[in-house]
Order: C-alpha cells, then sequence, then structure tokens
C-alpha cells in the first residue's frame, strides 16, 4: 500500500478523480494536484454545450470549491510539469521547484489539433477545449455573425447547432462524406445531418480547409479545396485532439498514440500510472490496445488507480460510454461500435427517439440513443455483463427491454 507522497500530474476529470478517490479510501499521505490553469480543477463537457450557450457562471463547472480542497488536504499546485527525474523519484515544474514521489499520476490529457493552413492564428481562429476557450468562443459569438465550422465531430456540432440557435448564419466543412463519421452508424449520422439542415446549418462533405481568408487581422472566409470561398467572421475548429505524451516521453517511458500502460494502467515504471486521454491502454475485455477521450474512461481510470494504490490492486475493466448534446437532441452512446456488421433500428426516427443497436456476428456490440435515455441505460447494464439480445428483438417494439435486464 502506498505511503509516500502521490503527486498528480493535470487537475481534469481523471486527475481529479485520483485525488478524490484516494481520501475516499482513507489514504492519509500528501497529495498534489499539478494544475496548469488558472482555474480551479473543472467539468469540461458543459464548455462544448450548457456553458457554451450561455447557461452559468464560470463557478458552475468547478468540481468543488477551494474549501474542498483545503478540507480535504490535497494541495493544488499551479504549475505545469517540467520533467521527471525517474531514478531520484522526482518531478520538476517550470517553476523550478522539485517534488518528490512516493507515486506519479500522469493525467495530462490531450490538446486540440491545430489546423495547419495559412492565416490559421488570426484572433477569431478559434478552438473549444479549455475554459478560456469557451469564454472566447462564448464572447465572439455574440459579436460575429457567420462562423464557419472545421470538422462535424461532437465538439464541431455542439457548436454549430448552438451557433445557429443564437442566430448565426453556419457553414460546417467536413472532409468524410458523413457527419462523426469515426463515432457512429450511418443512421445516427443521417439523423443528425438532416436535424442540423433543417436549423439552417449548411454541412459540406468532401472538403477540406486550405486557407483561411483574412483582411487587417480579421477573418473574412474560408477557402476550401474544392476552390470554393466560403464568407465568415469566425472559424471554430474541431479536428481532434493530440495526446500529451510529452513529459512521459522525455522520462523515456515507451509512449505511442498514449503513454503505454498495462491492464493496471502502471507504465514500464512501477511508481508511474497514466490515466485518461493521454493513457494507451491494454484491454482484456476488448483485446487490444486502445486510448479513449471520455468523462467515463478518465473518472474510472483514476478510481482503477486509487484502488491500487490503497491496496486494492486489479485490472483496469471500465465499460466505455459517451453523449454528445446537439440543439435539442441528446445522443448516447454505450459501447463500441466499430466493425459492427448489422444496425437495428428500435424506436421512432420521425419522432426524435429512437437508437442504433450494433451487432457483430450476431452478437450485440454497442448501442447508439437519441434522445432515448432508457434504452442507453439498457445498454449500460447489459454490455458489460456481456449480455445480449437477438436482432429480431431488438427490431420487435413489444420487446421488454426491462426484463431481459432482470
Amino acid at each position: 500500500m502506498m505511503t509516500g507522497p502521490v503527486l498528480i500530474v493535470g487537475a481534469g476529470h481523471a486527475g481529479f478523480q485520483v485525488a478524490v478517490s484516494l481520501r475516499q479510501a482513507k489514504f492519509a499521505g500528501r497529495i498534489c494536484l499539478i494544475n496548469d490553469e488558472k482555474h480551479l480543477p473543472y467539468q469540461r463537457p458543459p464548455l462544448s454545450k450548457a456553458y457554451l450557450k450561455g447557461e452559468g457562471a464560470p463557478d458552475s463547472l468547478m468540481f468543488r470549491p477551494q474549501k474542498f480542497f483545503t478540507e480535504q488536504n490535497i494541495e493544488l499546485i499551479p504549475d505545469r510539469a517540467a520533467s521527471i527525474d525517474r531514478n531520484a523519484n522526482t518531478l520538476f515544474l517550470h517553476s523550478g521547484a522539485a517534488l518528490h514521489y512516493g507515486h506519479l499520476v500522469l493525467a495530462t490529457g490531450a490538446r486540440n489539433r491545430m489546423l495547419d493552413v495559412p492565416n490559421a492564428t488570426l484572433a477569431d481562429v478559434l478552438y473549444l477545449r479549455t475554459m478560456d476557450e469557451s469564454e472566447q468562443v462564448r464572447l465572439r459569438m455574440a459579436q460575429r455573425k457567420h462562423a464557419v465550422v472545421v470538422g462535424a465531430g461532437f465538439i464541431g456540432l455542439e457548436f454549430a447547432a448552438t451557433a445557429r440557435a443564437k442566430g448565426l448564419e453556419v457553414d460546417v466543412v467536413e472532409l468524410a462524406p458523413r457527419v462523426m463519421s469515426r463515432a457512429v452508424t450511418p443512421e445516427i449520422s443521417a439523423y443528425f445531418h438532416d436535424r442540423h439542415t433543417a436549423a439552417g446549418i449548411r454541412i459540406h462533405y468532401g472538403v477540406q480547409a486550405n486557407e483561411i481568408k483574412g483582411e487587417g487581422g480579421r477573418v473574412t472566409g474560408v477557402s476550401l479545396s474544392d476552390g470554393r470561398v466560403i464568407p465568415a467572421d469566425l472559424v471554430v475548429v474541431g479536428v481532434g485532439v493530440i495526446p500529451n505524451v510529452e513529459l512521459a516521453k522525455a522520462a523515456d517511458l515507451p509512449v505511442a498514440s498514449g503513454v503505454i500502460v498495462d491492464e493496471q494502467l502502471l507504465t514500464a515504471d512501477p511508481n508511474i500510472s497514466a490515466i485518461g486521454d493521454c493513457s494507451l491502454f491494454q484491454s482484456e475485455r476488448f483485446g487490444e490496445k486502445m486510448r479513449l477521450e471520455s468523462v467515463q474512461n478518465a473518472t474510472d481510470q483514476a478510481r482503477c488507480v486509487a484502488a491500487r494504490l490503497t491496496g486494492e490492486a486489479k485490472k483496469y475493466d471500465g465499460y466505455p460510454w459517451f453523449w454528445s448534446d446537439q440543439g435539442d437532441d441528446k445522443l448516447q452512446i454505450a459501447g463500441l461500435t466499430a466493425g459492427f456488421d448489422q444496425v437495428v433500428v428500435r424506436g421512432d426516427v420521425a419522432e426524435r427517439s429512437f437508437s442504433a443497436f450494433c451487432y457483430k456476428a450476431g452478437k450485440l456490440i454497442g448501442i447508439e440513443s437519441v434522445n432515448r435515455a432508457a434504452d442507453h441505460v439498457f445498454g449500460r447494464k447489459m454490455l458489460p455483463a456481456n449480455r445480449s439480445i437477438t436482432p429480431e428483438q431488438a427490431a420487435d417494439p413489444a420487446f421488454d427491454l426491462k426484463k431481459a435486464m432482470a
């Protein structure tokens, strides 16, 4: 059982949860949470959802007030990690401070993938991952008239729906042939395409942004790969993220598309764990290495590490789930649906309440639900238990999911 200081690099969902779970497990040692943002640790999902719409002040995003960290004796250190001396179990900070650790948890997260085109650094080209970025987007939305969104993933579409609801003209540029193509089935993509276009959002498929047009330091448009130029006075970019592995790599820890960890989320160094968006973990359940960007993954991995450090070592076995709020629609996903070979739609698309039950070789592997929370709950109970219903049962509206869960 760990007794020495636990240092946690990163104060997002993963880092915060490690600290909380350690105290809940009666860990009495020193806990330091290295936070490289000026805010108290906060929730990220609302930044592109409710908070972006103007609902709530910054304080509404905080996990806990300052009083909580004081009472729990969790040291919040406003600094950035600079390097790790693994031989001396020491973390060096940008300020020059050196902190000794018994165990080090890397919860360094990920950063925005930047748009690499001419004029992409103009002030009206924005991203949406941190609170400060969300504040900038909120401010500019109130002052601009025509937004171009680069990327039709969750973040891009969440912003697009909000901007359109606030009266902006909105164009979405997407290289793939459908929205959210890497995350959802064609059935779900088609629904959200129809919903967004019905709201007046124009979606341009099979093209990419080649250049941001500007004049006098202000954005005037976006030049596309097919030669068109879309007028714009605001550009919001959502083209994915890059895991922050540099700190681990500089310390000679193995990295790939994330910091490589085993089934217990340990790196090659038994005194260092890596969790959350930066972690490339070995999943026994899915039989492969994977890196997941979700609140569920971050918090479940944090709990797993905290349990190990307090004497209850176990393999990480969290089951993935995700969600996205776009306009008046809530998309919820249980499981990983990549590789499906059959989709059964349950519910009524026209009534805006349906789910795509995804199968592979006759076995249920995931459920994508739109405004249908009960199906999502069903998926989150059945799928982790490795249970399934047949495609015929899923297609039958009279089939009782609650009885199947019993």
